[in-house]
């Protein structure tokens, strides 16, 4: 069987049976387009061996980007997850295929987790301008993404509706289009309903643009505010509040991930929370509580009798 007609055919799988977003099949259209651009056009699925493998994780290895002259590893293996998804469809459907254990990801360096601390938090929260709307709203912002661990995506798409501020609950459909429930501090909940207090539109987005407002009783156009834009401003704040690391609102999932682990949360709890799939995404926090072990272990383990 054609290689591009059964891609074709595992595109439409993820659609309609998986349900996976448009932006996933986007991104795995890409990569098995990328096959493709090694092999050829008539590459037959059954012709996917080990050796051509090889052979193509070299060629991605030697692509290079705009600001590379190689392909990360991270970027490679997202190839790779890709096909072995493609291959695991293969099997399914009893096309002819290299079974997906096959393919082994490249190791990686795991990135160092960015968080901040309670003396960074109280800065960056006291940053927004409270004499303007888009103030209160960015204060808003800020609270929520740390008390929720909501990802940028998620928060941009709430609307007013989707969230109860009186159970301080609301669900959201985050990615792979699972629902997972966040839950919000009493904090969070009161510079939301103080944002809202303020407004004078009936517009549905929960956090609108404020395209050059200065004042509280600003009355122009109401647009659902943009993730580029939630970047943008927890960014200027962090380097108002004097903080030199790179923060992003992902930071600020990390500190809220953080948080909870080092208080005393289960991983698995922390796993859902934050709508990780795999227990191994989420393991990625644990090296943070490492400074804890030596009072745990203090604390717990067996003392010698003086």
């Amino acid at each position: 069987m054609l290689f591009s007609k059964a891609k074709t055919d595992f595109l439409e799988y993820l659609e309609i049976e998986q349900n996976r977003s448009q932006k996933t099949i986007a991104n795995y259209d890409h990569y098995l387009t990328r096959l493709l651009d090694y092999a050829d056009d008539e590459l037959k699925v059954e012709e996917i061996d080990p050796e051509l493998i090889q052979k193509w994780r070299l060629w991605l290895n030697r692509l290079g980007t705009n600001t590379s002259d190689e392909l990360q590893k991270s970027t490679s293996n997202y190839h790779l997850i890709a096909l072995r998804s493609f291959l695991k469809f293969c099997a399914k459907r009893s096309i002819t295929a290299l079974p997906a254990d096959k393919i082994e990801l490249a190791r990686t360096v795991r990135k160092q987790v960015t968080f901040l601390n309670e003396d960074e938090l109280e800065r960056i929260f006291s940053q927004p301008n409270l004499e303007s709307m888009s103030g209160i709203r960015d204060r808003a912002i800020l609270e929520l993404l740390f008390s929720s661990g909501l990802r940028v995506s998620e928060l941009v798409g709430l609307n007013r509706d989707h969230i109860n501020l009186k159970r301080r609950e609301f669900m959201v459909r985050g990615k792979g289009q699972k629902d997972r429930p966040i839950f919000i501090s009493s904090e969070a909940a009161g510079w939301i309903q103080h944002y809202l207090d303020r407004r004078t539109d009936n517009a549905k987005p929960l956090f609108v643009r404020y395209s050059g407002a200065k004042h509280l009783d600003y009355g122009g156009d109401f647009k659902r505010l943009t993730a580029r834009s939630v970047q943008r401003l927890v960014s200027r704040y962090a380097r108002l509040a004097g903080i030199t690391k790179h923060v992003s609102p992902h930071t600020l999932r990390h500190s809220f991930a953080t948080d909870l682990l080092m208080n005393g949360a289960d991983l698995r709890s922390v796993q859902a929370m934050l709508g990780h799939s795999n227990i191994s995404t989420t393991q990625i926090y644990t090296h943070v509580t490492d400074s804890h072990l030596r009072e745990v272990h203090q604390k717990f383990h067996h003392k010698q009798s003086s």
